[in-house]
């Protein structure tokens, strides 16, 4: 019998390292029983997921695999914190959105948890006159304001730095920022905005207001129009710096410019994206501080925003599952302030239970989760790590894309900006229809007889420059062409799902076809016979083995029946009267939509 050393950590030392060659054999040896007959690194690669940009997500990752020293919280290249506590001292900043004059809803935000706002102000949202009224009873000493008022920075800020003066707050108190960002403007609406008043106002704050910044390099655009993390990250480089050197040219200092900035990205579900992303946006603008000579000031100030690109329209309830992922991603990737889109936020304005459960959200992760009791959680973490170190390179690449052909505004301005995050989009709206890319609720799982959640209609944001998309857009169009047709007729547009043999035979093919038609509005009817359920369409379901005694008689019988065109849910094969097969991976946008076309459903 072999004793062990008592010293509590020996439990494997009796083990030698298991190589990675040994790993892929194993993988090997299990993939052969599939039918994969690979070895060594083409094992490895066979598990291997490829996102955007490039990036792959290898199913091993091991001590070798980190590419650099990610340094410490507080210290250059600021990937594991912008400060050495990180968001230690409480948590990050709860900061909730407002596009409307609801000083009541302010309060109650502030009540319950939220630390700053976020106002909307101007075209589309508060009227800069409203602004006072907003803020009444708000501690202004106490609460940051960040303002995001497009065209109407300068009355927008010049109002707040009055309601500053008459309430009493000294200069040294006022916290936040004035949000100027005449480039995210113009993405959004294709507007030029003169910089003259905005470095102006980065003087101001710079000389006056040293808590208070006066720009915002905003992200949001670029991936609110389709972009990738690395575009976005691109983007919001390429911004920052553009706005580095007009503050340089208006007098500013390196340093004083950076800290100017505020930088402003998406959160999405996708966890350790969204975790390395933010890592990389630090390491990414500390070299760029580094070159422009800004030394310390180069630690990026962060605000994420929960990605209303993942938020649907349908079963919105899902969100709030959406938005808890993507605000323990930003609050773990090291973002200063998080603010989570209400559940409801795609159909309108939310209401008071959708403000509360955004707010919440923020809490629960802070003081029952503690989340930010450990600064940079993912830290260490192999496959973090690499994923940071390849995002960041990126990035990086497509930042020296827009800066070789004229930096920020110039690329957005030839239309070539658009025309790249166009074609992520395409790329990636053929994964949503084909769901490869499943949207819970939506192309998985929806449910027809849910009762819509009707809210009041948002103000309409400024537009006319990058769109604007959601990922269940395809699927909302089908959706409202059946909602159309249950208006008008009474029902909804249906399909007969001809099961075949015994229920261990057809339910998990009678499952997916299901699935798939309601995620086109249009209800499956197993129960019965062809003529009672009142569809025109069929879709046989069973095992391959039954398809090849039964489909090709049971397809006649449906087409002698009066179904104008029959489904087989599995891979294409030859059975007479079967007119087109659904299959995991086939285009359910296509095949919805021309279903629903043939039966006169527009």
């Amino acid at each position: 019998m072999t004793v062990l050393p008592d010293d509590g950590l020996s439990l494997a030392a009796e083990f030698s390292d298991a190589t990675r060659e040994q790993w892929q054999r194993l993988v090997s040896g299990v993939l052969s029983k599939s039918g994969k007959d690979v070895e060594g690194a083409a094992a490895e690669d066979a598990l291997t997921t490829t996102l955007e940009d490039g990036l792959r997500v290898r199913p091993l990752y091991a001590a070798g695999d980190i590419a650099s020293d990610a340094g410490f919280p507080g210290f250059a290249p600021f990937v594991r914190s912008g400060r050495a506590e990180g968001n230690t001292l409480g948590g990050w900043d709860v900061r909730q959105r407002h596009t409307a004059a609801d000083g009541e809803a302010v309060l109650t935000d502030l009540e319950n948890g939220v630390t700053s706002l976020w106002l909307l102000v101007g075209e589309g949202g508060i009227p800069v006159s409203s602004l006072g009224r907003v803020l009444e009873g708000v501690y202004l000493d106490l609460a940051p304001v960040v303002l995001d008022a497009g065209a109407d920075v300068e009355d927008a800020a010049r109002e707040l730095l009055r309601l500053y003066e008459e309430r009493g707050v000294a200069k040294e108190a006022a916290r936040g920022s004035l949000g100027a960002d005449p480039l995210g403007f113009e993405a959004r609406t294709g507007r030029p905005f003169g910089f003259a008043p905005v470095a102006a106002l980065a003087r101001r704050c710079a000389e006056e207001y040293p808590g208070l910044r006066a720009l915002t390099v905003d992200a949001l655009p670029y991936h609110e129009a389709g972009g990738s993390a690395a575009q976005e990250l691109g983007c919001s480089l390429a911004t920052g710096v553009a706005y580095l050197r007009q503050l340089t040219e208006a007098g500013l200092s390196v340093e004083q410019a950076c800290e100017q900035l505020e930088f402003r990205y998406a959160a999405t579900a996708d966890q350790f994206l969204t975790i390395a992303k933010l890592r990389a946006a630090r390491r990414l603008w500390a070299r760029v501080a580094e070159v422009c000579g800004a030394g310390a000031a180069g630690a990026q100030t962060q605000h994420a925003v929960t990605s209303s690109v993942m938020m649907t329209r349908r079963d919105p309830w899902v969100n709030m599952l959406r938005t808890t992922v993507a605000t323990l991603a930003a609050g773990v990737g090291g973002a200063d302030s998080v603010t989570v889109l209400p559940f409801d936020h795609a159909l309108g304005l939310p209401d008071g239970f959708a403000r509360r459960i955004a707010r919440n959200t923020s809490t629960i992760l802070i003081e029952e989760s503690h989340l930010s009791r450990v600064i940079d959680p993912a830290g260490g973490s192999w496959y973090v790590e690499r994923l940071t170190d390849e995002l960041a390179e990126a990035g990086w690449e497509f930042f020296q894309g827009i800066e070789r052909t004229g930096g920020q505004a110039a690329t957005l301005r030839s239309g070539r900006l658009g025309q790249e995050l166009a074609a992520t989009w395409e790329a990636r709206s053929a994964k949503l229809a084909k769901r490869r890319e499943p949207i819970t609720g939506v192309s998985e799982f929806p449910h027809l007889a849910e009762k819509p959640v009707v809210r009041e209609a948002a103000p309409e944001r400024p537009a006319g420059g990058l769109p604007r998309v959601r990922r269940d857009d395809a699927f909302e169009v089908l959706r409202a062409r059946s909602d159309a047709h249950l208006a008008a007729t009474g029902a909804r547009p249906r399909i007969f799902l001809a099961t075949l043999g015994p229920a261990a035979a057809h339910t998990a093919r009678a499952t997916f076809a299901a699935n798939l038609f309601q995620a086109g509005g249009i209800e499956p009817v197993v129960e019965g016979t062809f003529e009672e359920s009142g569809a025109t369409e069929a879709c046989l379901c069973s095992s391959d083995a039954l398809y090849e005694e039964q489909a090709a008689a049971r397809a006649g019988e449906l087409g002698a029946l009066g179904a104008r065109h029959v489904f087989l849910a599995g891979r294409p094969a030859a059975y007479a009267g079967v007119d087109s097969y659904v299959f995991a991976g086939c285009d359910a946008v296509a095949v919805l939509s021309a279903t629903l076309d043939r039966m006169g459903v527009s």
